[in-house]
């Protein structure tokens, strides 16, 4: 054994390097100083402690209502603040906070729904077509074009307007229908620019299949970009659920949601504003919150802001 070899070897049983002063350093991954820089940013936590909470209440609203949201009584109906009923009641006499704390419900479904499935969607096609190129490419850029063209109320109205389920789905459908090509775009050049770099290129000369490059190589180093735009557009698609429902081709009653009280309350809100005030103010909270989760995670996984 040749000297250079020995020290080698002594360095590697050393710990802490040539000096033996402590411990080896594991190597930090994006992940790993993404959640370290999550963890410091009081924007994240905020926003995290509040979309927790309304994803308890959503699960399970008796924690903090023992109320039925579709219990009404006339004879209350447009009543404001009284004990026990601290929101008022609405125009058909119903609790506004039982049911406002309902309506989070249908609203955290709807926009983590949609955005499962406009962010599976968009990723298989647009990282399939990064990967790929050639004629595939083409297609999906073209018919990309073509969705983009559509305006998203404008559309909604359309195709929604002859759907009479009282489901959420024919809403979540609508969405990733016309939400997944945002998605595919990001996705594609996500891929595109981390296929071009050279442990990928290494492995693929070293004879790696297709599927164990982008399952192993690819897809962990070319999804960040994907999780932010998805986080901020999971707030974007609890708005866009309560646009549909105030404009009547959304979610209909007897379904709780907070896009149909406010469009049942837009006409009272001279005689009784607080039945508007609250369902408005906790969908703008929701979508706010998103919003700012989306923003703190882009600002930690994007190096460049570093």
């Amino acid at each position: 054994m040749d000297l250079g070899t020995s020290e080698a070897e002594t360095l590697e049983r050393t710990p802490g390097g040539p000096e033996g002063t402590g411990p080896r350093e594991k190597p930090r991954s994006l992940w790993s100083d993404a959640w370290r820089d999550l963890r410091r940013n009081p924007v994240f936590i905020i926003s995290g402690l509040v979309i927790l909470f309304l994803v308890v209440i959503s699960i399970w609203p008796g924690l903090i209502t023992s109320q039925s949201p579709l219990q009404c009584d006339l004879s209350k109906a447009q009543e404001g603040s009284q004990p026990g009923h601290p929101f008022g009641f609405d125009g058909q006499g119903c609790d506004v906070y039982t049911r406002t704390v309902y309506g989070t419900r249908i609203s955290i479904s709807v926009g983590v729904l949609a955005t499962l499935g406009v962010a599976i969607l968009g990723s298989l096609l647009g990282g399939l077509a990064g990967f790929y190129g050639g004629i595939s490419d083409s297609l999906l850029s073209r018919l990309t074009d073509i969705f983009f063209a559509i305006p998203v109320v404008l559309g909604g109205l359309v195709l929604l307007s002859v759907v009479t389920s009282n489901t959420i789905w024919p809403v979540v459908g609508f969405m990733v229908l016309l939400g997944w090509p945002q998605i595919s775009r990001i996705a594609r050049g996500s891929v595109i620019t981390t296929k071009q770099n050279d442990y990928v290129q290494a492995a693929r000369a070293l004879g790696a299949s297709n599927s164990r490059l982008l399952l192993r190589h690819i897809s962990p180093n070319a999804v960040a970009p994907v999780i932010v735009v998805a986080t901020i557009a999971l707030g974007t698609y609890i708005s866009l659920e309560a646009t549909l429902s105030y404009l009547g081709v959304g979610l209909k009653p007897p379904t709780v949601s907070w896009g149909i009280d406010i469009s049942s309350a837009s006409a009272y809100i001279r005689q009784a504003p607080h039945m508007l005030l609250w369902p408005a103010g906790a969908l703008a909270i929701t979508v706010l919150a998103f919003i700012m989760l989306g923003d703190a995670v882009r600002d930690a996984l994007d190096p460049k802001l570093r």
